[in-house]
């Protein structure tokens, strides 16, 4: 039976305090050993009753004194109920927590949880002192964001779940008898509830509502509003009431204070008014709801807002601020309408309630990142030529991160990126400067794995000092222990006999290395590797997926290439380009004459091969179009995928074209673009720097010709390298578990 502590600050009322009484009860109902710890509140007679012991701990306040306190009191906790999950809900306990794992000997530590019910004031330090354990549980999708965005958290260790509602206890069928006989209430008259905490922010709409409680009273003779909850400002909404009370000469708003009754509160209501939990607890009973609070303004809740109030767990974050004209006017419209539409969208937040919104739903997702937490995870580091805006090698980044997680969902990646930012944001991972050495041994000391690939690292065809750095960064992990991956990797060509006795050494090293094509076997065993062990597989790319057809002509549409027949073109600027540019002009013009087709040139590298492009363009005779967009690899797969042909020097351009079974001619700059030429049965027009025009575009002219048969042939080649290229992440899947 699994131990569960869960650390919260009070168990007074409120939308995630409901959430934790709830959580705890179910978690008990499945049997599991549930202890709670919180400065204490209305619920702990409800874990009391249950037979969930509670802890009192201060963990409420901020003073220096009462975290000390607590500090003390959940070591001593903990060493008693030595639990399995330590989850913490808001900022002080997971602070402490936090502060206490790291504390405990690995052999007794406890495994840390937290969940996130909102977003933190992240000034004065505070972001820095928060702590937001191995696993983090956010109720929303934006909140989701908001910890990626704020706390460089790894999306997968963040598990999204909603608020759990007792659908039993908070049930169409509740009465509301009590509640209008203690209150006074007509049910014949509009009655509108809001369940808040009333302290300021939280209490604004709570506020409004009497603000704007007499001119609903003209509008809707006779309402009454009932608003229930505690705070610092209660006492001043209690006066307001009364002002407004008097003046309307009837019993127009009354405040109930704190209640845990809230089922019943619900029930007596026609129309709530309010956010987050309280409006899912609304649903449930069956009623229409209003969303508005103090982060935003939905209005009426209705199917074609659901998206919207999903994103924002039911509080509007983003969208237009409450107002008293807004709420006035929501609520006349609202008590105006048809009682047959009234009633058909209090149905629908039922339904929505049972389907996705029950505490079950909730507590599973809990478990799972439970269990995520108890499970060994995985840290690897990935080494390449990233962050440098190279939509192939971006590609080969984002095709190893994919196939990781698609074998294990335990492997945390970080990469060591020349633009960290971007990489993280592009593609949710983890990522430090590369060159920021300290940095760069820290990563490395912490992981289990180095992974270095793909693309070609191991050269010093473009310099010298590339090919030290990823050497060095191998040498460095073996230094520490580390196991060291070669992954599908292009070799050479390296020239220098020292740079070859360099990487024989660390090939001979490396625990597990595999290559992308056989030139790379032959280049290794020429330099005097011996080991037998080494695996040919294929570029992580052939696992990648292009843009649909249709997404793709719309994006070429929008950048003014029309709807007709096109080749691509892709080239990059290299040492003999002088003599190259006129040469591809000329056949750009040619095969725009001879074939009536388009020539449209990408960029696989920004900022680089747009003005090469550029220089071909104002060479030609004929228009073109230049993509000077940063595309991401699969709309680029997608706008090669949407051409006949394709022209290119840069390797990736070739390889996109081949997954899109799109025919190519290689122009070769660099021998692995020969390789693949060769190994894809596809025509080479021969090196950038020597080759005959005339020749090049006879292959064209026939490659396009032909188009069928060269298309049907990478198919075929391309099915068996997809297949090849997912041997490597279990491989190193492999190489993590040993």
């Amino acid at each position: 039976m699994r131990k569960i502590l869960l650390a919260t600050m009070s168990l007074g009322i409120g939308g995630a305090e409901t959430h934790i009484i709830e959580f705890a009860l179910e978690l008990k109902r499945r049997g599991f050993d549930v202890s709670v710890a919180s400065n204490g509140g209305v619920y702990v007679e409800e874990l009391d009753g249950a037979g969930i012991p509670h802890y009192t701990v201060p963990m409420d306040k901020r003073r220096i004194s009462s975290m000390l306190k607590s500090v003390l009191l959940m070591r001593k906790i903990i060493k008693k109920q030595r639990p399995d999950i330590v989850h913490a809900h808001a900022r002080i306990p997971g602070f402490i927590c936090g502060l206490l794992q790291k504390s405990f000997r690995k052999s007794r530590r406890f495994k840390f949880v937290t969940t996130a019910h909102g977003v933190f004031d992240l000034g004065h330090g505070l972001k820095y002192l928060t702590n937001w354990g191995e696993k983090t549980i956010a109720v929303s999708e934006d909140i989701k964001q908001y910890l990626c965005d704020n706390y460089d958290i790894d999306p997968n260790d963040i598990f999204v779940t909603h608020n759990g509602i007792d659908t039993d206890k908070f049930s169409p069928e509740t009465s509301p008898d009590d509640i209008i006989s203690e209150f006074g209430l007509d049910p014949a008259r509009p009655i509108i509830c809001n369940v808040s905490r009333l302290d300021e922010p939280a209490a604004a709409v709570s506020r409004m509502l009497v603000d704007v409680a007499p001119e609903l009273h003209r509008r809707l003779p006779g309402v009454q509003i009932l608003i229930a909850g505690g705070g610092d400002v209660y006492d001043m909404l209690c006066q307001m009431a009364d002002v407004v009370n008097v003046e309307t000469g009837s019993n127009t708003v009354t405040l109930t204070g704190p209640r845990t009754d809230i089922n019943l509160i619900l029930a007596a209501c026609d129309l709530f008014v309010g956010v987050s939990r309280a409006v899912l607890e609304a649903m449930a009973v069956g009623k229409p709801a209003i969303i508005a609070g103090a982060q935003g303004f939905l209005g009426l809740f209705t199917p074609d807002k659901l998206q919207a109030a999903i994103d924002t767990n039911f509080c509007g974050r983003g969208h237009l601020d409450a107002t008293d004209s807004l709420l006035l006017d929501e609520i006349t419209g609202f008590f105006e309408s048809d009682a047959q539409a009234r009633t058909a969208l209090g149905d629908f937040g039922r339904e929505l309630i049972l389907r996705d919104y029950s505490v079950s739903r909730m507590t599973d997702d809990c478990i799972a990142a439970f269990d995520a937490a108890l499970r060994r995870r995985y840290n690897i580091v990935m080494s390449g030529y990233y962050g440098y805006k190279n939509t192939g090698d971006e590609a080969i980044l984002q095709s190893i991160c994919q196939n990781i997680s698609a074998v294990s969902g335990d492997i945390s990646i970080t990469v060591l990126s020349s633009d960290p930012q971007d990489t993280k944001t592009r593609y949710g991972c983890k990522a430090v400067d590369r060159f920021k050495i300290l940095r760069v041994l820290r990563a490395v000391r912490h992981c289990d794995v180095l992974v270095s690939g793909g693309g070609s690292l191991l050269q010093d065809f473009t310099s010298t000092r590339s090919l030290l750095y990823y050497l060095f960064i191998i040498s460095a992990a073996k230094r520490m222990g580390k196991k060291v991956m070669i992954y599908a990797n292009g070799i050479g060509p390296v020239r220098k006999k020292a740079n070859r006795r360099r990487v024989r050494r660390v090939i001979a090293r490396a625990d597990v290395v595999t290559l992308r094509d056989p030139a790379s076997l032959d280049e290794l065993h020429s330099m005097g590797v011996t080991r037998d062990d080494m695996l040919i597989t294929a570029d992580p790319v052939f696992t990648m997926s292009g843009a649909s057809i249709e997404e793709s002509r719309q994006l070429l549409t929008d950048h003014g290439v029309p709807p007709s027949p096109f080749i691509t073109v892709s080239i990059r600027d290299w040492p003999g380009i002088d003599e190259f540019c006129p040469k591809i002009a000329s056949i750009c013009d040619s095969v725009y004459e001879k074939s009536g087709r388009g020539i449209v040139f990408i960029s696989m590298q920004a900022g680089r091969d747009v003005a090469i492009s550029r220089r071909v363009q104002s060479m030609m005779k004929n228009p073109s179009h230049v993509l000077e967009d940063r595309f991401t690899a699969q709309k680029l797969m997608g706008i090669i995928g949407a051409s006949d042909i394709m022209l290119a020097m840069r390797l990736h351009a070739l390889i996109f074209a081949a997954r899109m079974n799109v025919p190519f001619i290689g122009f070769v700059y660099d021998p692995k673009v020969l390789a693949y030429t060769d190994a894809l049965t596809m025509p080479s027009a021969g090196d950038v720097a020597d080759f005959d025009v005339d020749v090049a575009l006879a292959s064209i002219l026939q490659l396009l010709e032909n188009r069928e048969q060269y298309a049907e042939i990478l198919r075929r080649k391309s099915h068996k390298l997809e297949a090849a290229a997912k041997e490597d992440p279990a491989l190193l899947l492999a190489l993590l578990e040993k």
